[in-house]
């Protein structure tokens, strides 16, 4: 097969990411890629795991964007690909109008992946439209039947965000002298058991919720330290202020570190004695959950949306009601005394996400009959 993959750009994030692990199977799997977007610090890495990158601004929210329709369209029939996999809303649009005046009986089959719970708008519905929408979890697909059944041609499928089990393992141990590295960093961390709360730092995130649990198990332990790990975005700066200056006002500032953005995350996964999601509004899915499941360090994570899926399929005992300062208390007073671990379900690995994703391309290209308008 040829699979041309289109997103905005090639930087950082959950689509990027996605999109980078598909490439990389399909080239090991013997099919080309091909990947459309403006460009980014990981065209580097795509482009040695085996794919091409063909740059093409398809990330404005512009009506000046409508002019790159034209040259998409040449470039899909000139590379001829059996599949286009579109990711994001204005690529999806961009995509679409290319597509749908390419003669139905060779164009190629069109797939969008909704990554997220997108505004109720006609703007988001193209994320609908294409001949078969992945949806990441089973949130997103009820999302989907709920608010935009009148587009889809077909029932989405569902198909999780997958961990890589060769990074993510039970028996991943970080780098001699990593811990002693960390602690002269952080010296309030030295000695003690790691509460981890990872996730950039937005108010529905739950980082208050999470200061708040420290500041109440300050009393019942002595042996824990509560550590928050991510950056906040250019905008947001006034928020990480915010959560400081809380910390302080609680004088807690001896019980909770903030590390910043890490690169190394996994080995925090690893130290760690129990790592939380506490969204607070549903999101479409839980990478952190899986991730640590993977490592097999416990979760502890609100019953709500895509984590709390992951964390039925991996480690039920860690979900609290939405919200529940009491049964989060509780959870971790009680999974600091257990010896509960979680198990990674296989339906949230890599090699099932591409093995799902390739059986889902087969079977559009076995079909008979021309392309859906």
């Amino acid at each position: 097969m040829k699979v041309m993959q289109l997103l905005p750009a090639l930087n950082t994030g959950g689509v990027e990411r996605g999109t980078l692990d598909l490439a990389r199977a399909l080239v090991q799997a013997g099919h080309q890629s091909l990947v459309v977007s403006s460009g980014g610090k990981l065209v580097t890495q795509l482009q040695g795991e085996g794919s091409r990158h063909i740059p093409l601004p398809i990330h404005r929210k512009s009506v000046t964007s409508l002019s790159t329709v034209r040259p998409l369209r040449r470039l899909i029939a000139s590379e001829q690909p059996d599949i286009l996999h579109v990711r994001s809303r204005i690529p999806a649009w961009l995509t679409y109008l290319a597509w749908r005046k390419l003669d139905p009986r060779t164009r190629p089959r069109l797939v969008t992946t909704a990554h997220g719970l997108y505004s109720i708008s006609p703007y988001s519905a193209i994320m609908a439209r294409s001949e078969q929408v992945i949806a990441i979890s089973e949130c997103v697909r009820d999302y989907l039947l709920a608010h935009y059944a009148k587009y889809l041609q077909r029932p989405p499928q569902v198909i999780y965000r997958g961990v890589d089990t060769g990074e993510f393992h039970p028996h991943l141990r970080p780098p001699a002298g990593w811990r002693q590295s960390v602690e002269q960093e952080f010296p309030q961390l030295a000695g003690k058991r790691w509460l981890l709360l990872p996730g950039r730092l937005t108010r529905w995130k739950g980082q208050e919720d999470f200061i708040r649990l420290v500041q109440r198990l300050r009393s019942h332990r002595n042996d824990i330290q509560g550590v928050i790990l991510g950056g906040a975005e250019a905008n947001k700066q006034h928020y990480a202020n915010e959560l400081k200056q809380q910390v302080k006002t609680l004088g807690i500032e001896d019980r909770l570190t903030f590390v910043g953005q890490r690169s190394d995350i996994r080995y925090w996964y690893c130290e760690s004695d129990l790592v939380y999601n506490l969204s607070r509004r549903p999101e479409p899915f839980g990478r952190t959950v899986i991730e640590s499941a993977a490592i097999g360090t416990p979760i502890i994570g609100y019953n709500l949306g895509g984590p709390a899926e992951s964390l039925r399929a991996c480690f039920p005992e860690g979900l609290v009601a939405n919200g529940n300062a009491e049964q989060l208390f509780e959870k971790t007073l009680e999974l600091l005394g257990s010896d509960a671990k979680p198990t990674l379900d296989s339906e949230f690995t890599l090699d099932t996400l591409v093995r799902r994703t390739l059986s889902l391309y087969k079977s559009l290209l076995n079909e008979s009959g021309k392309a859906r308008a």
